[in-house]
């Protein structure tokens, strides 16, 4: 990639950083920090990526935690390999039996067991390390035990969302009824001990998450699927409305997957297959190959984003799901000609596609490399900032409420059913080029993970950006019918452009919102370039 590294058009003040001996990159200084002494200590890439994944758990526990699902794009020995560590919903539900629980319900409840599905991180972790790892699970996984054990202080980013949580909790123990406090009262006795929502520089101590994270490095996470920590899961949810049982645990196993791509001028974008949304990024892309652009901010090129990423999700949004549950081929939307017949229906005006409303979503992505070539793209979720609500009693464990994106129309694509994989937000993205890793990147944030992909591969590829600046540029969010959000540095006049071709165009001040990313890219020399997002409290750490 040819970008100038001083670059600075964009507010943030940062520029990318270089290092040969390793680099990891996450959204927590604390996290990078474990990922580095991962590879100090002997670990590849691979280590580094568990150690900053399951440190994350802890420092960012907003985001994700030990009852997350997780994703993996992995290059090692000159090829990529992917993992899908998504849950699976309990065996024993079903929308029959959903209904008939709460009357006539019309969609997933976002809170509470309903959502909660078998969370795949813990396996993720002993998966990659047995597969490619060089260190123990214990190992890696030292940092984040320590910091869960003896406490770590919030981050500035992070009282803000816990005040969030405290205040949906509150609200869905309520509408609860008698048994709300005891099925939301967990969170609370874990994540605001003294009874207030902590703020930026308070000491937070997690001891029963300290021990379940023990348990999981002692046992290589088979505790959490065939010991204690599944009973005490199935216990819970046994004790106040679940549907999990045994088997939804001991069954679990994570999957390898082929990553799936599109060339876009020259580099191949790589993604997760389906149930992830990845192919929203690359249908987008696809279509946008189809056209040249001479410059960024430009009525025209934005314009041309907008309606391919609207195509993408309307397609993806009306069929994504398990993939044994889909009936429309997604690699046919990966074709050339495929993205030449979409391009074609792009005209001068906006044009009024699905009438979906994304929701909300809280995810950790992190990207690490090592100096023997081995590099990751890693992402987990709770999915809606500290996921369900649940917290498994005397564990810290808290739930993932995935299920939430279920539908409770059996005609759907992704209508809810037994043992069933939900769509999915999360995605990790990986470039390379003529057969050689360029690197990893991602953009976090719900269903704006493939808005922010086709995003940061747009600065760089097609305006030069170095990688700092394509995540440092002021970002767009497609929201809903020809509504858009921007971000308040997004230049004004280009957004009364848009407007006049009859988009919708609103300036948001939720800058978490517009997403969280991180990017490693390995020049020819070897040498890589690390950039760090600007909208949360990210950090790079390297040797």
């Amino acid at each position: 990639m040819n970008f100038d590294p001083a670059q600075l058009t964009y507010p943030s003040q940062r520029y990318p950083v270089y290092a040969r001996g390793g680099m990891v990159a996450t959204s927590s200084a604390l996290a990078s920090e474990a990922g580095l002494e991962a590879l100090q200590q002997g670990g590849n890439a691979v280590d580094a990526a568990i150690a900053a994944a399951s440190c994350l758990t802890v420092t960012e526990p907003c985001s994700n935690g030990i009852g997350s699902d997780a994703f993996a794009v992995i290059w090692t020995d000159g090829k990529l390999c992917g993992l899908n560590a998504s849950g699976r919903a309990p065996q024993n539900i079903s929308i029959e039996k959903i209904k008939s629980l709460n009357g006539d319900i019309k969609k997933m409840p976002l809170n509470g067991w309903l959502p909660t599905m078998v969370p795949g991180a813990p396996k993720a972790w002993a998966a990659l390390a047995n597969r490619f790892g060089k260190l123990p699970l214990s190992k890696s996984m030292e940092r984040a035990i320590h910091y869960a054990r003896d406490g770590f202080p919030i981050p500035a980013t992070m009282s803000a969302e816990f005040a969030k949580a405290a205040k949906r909790y509150d609200e869905a123990a309520r509408s609860a009824g008698p048994n709300g406090e005891s099925i939301f009262g967990e969170w609370r006795k874990t994540f605001l001990p003294d009874g207030r929502v902590p703020k930026a520089g308070d000491v937070l101590t997690l001891k029963n998450h300290a021990e379940s994270l023990a348990l999981i490095a002692e046992t290589n996470s088979d505790v959490f699927y065939n010991g204690s920590l599944a009973d005490r899961i199935i216990a819970d949810s046994n004790k106040f409305g679940g549907f999990f049982c045994k088997e939804d645990f001991s069954s679990y196993e994570v999957e390898w997957v082929e990553p799936v791509s599109i060339n876009y001028r020259g580099y191949d974008i790589w993604e997760i297959p389906p149930n992830g949304q990845g192919v929203a990024a690359l249908l987008a892309l696809n279509i946008l190959k189809e056209f040249e652009f001479d410059t960024r901010d430009n009525a025209d090129t934005v314009h041309k984003q907008w309606e391919a990423m609207k195509i993408a999700f309307g397609d993806v949004l009306a069929n994504v799901t398990d993939p044994r549950y889909m009936k429309e081929d997604y690699r046919k939307w990966l074709a050339p000609d495929y993205g030449k017949t979409r391009a074609m229906e792009i005209t001068g005006k906006a044009a009024k596609p699905l009438n979906v409303s994304p929701p909300e979503g809280g995810t950790v992505y992190l990207a690490t490399a090592d100096s023997m070539g081995n590099m990751v793209s890693y992402i987990q979720s709770n999915y809606l900032s500290f996921g369900s609500g649940i917290v498994v009693r005397g564990t810290g464990i808290a739930l993932q409420n995935r299920g939430a994106d279920f539908s409770l129309d059996p005609t759907a694509a992704n209508a809810l059913a037994p043992g069933k994989k939900s769509y999915h937000t999360i995605i990790p993205g990986f470039i390379t080029r003529d057969g050689k890793a360029v690197g990893p990147f991602g953009v976090m944030g719900g269903y704006m993970q493939p808005q922010g992909h086709v995003q940061v591969i747009c600065n760089m590829i097609d305006f030069g950006l170095n990688p700092q600046q394509a995540l440092d540029a002021p970002r767009w969010q497609w929201m809903s019918g020809r509504l858009f959000h921007v971000e308040p540095a997004f230049n004004a006049e280009l957004a009364r452009a848009l407007c006049e071709k009859g988009h919708e165009v609103t300036v948001s001040h939720d800058i978490p919102g517009f997403g969280r990313g991180q990017i490693i890219i390995r020049q020819e020399n070897n040498v890589l370039v690390g950039a760090a997002e600007g909208r949360t409290d990210s950090n790079i750490a390297c040797m």
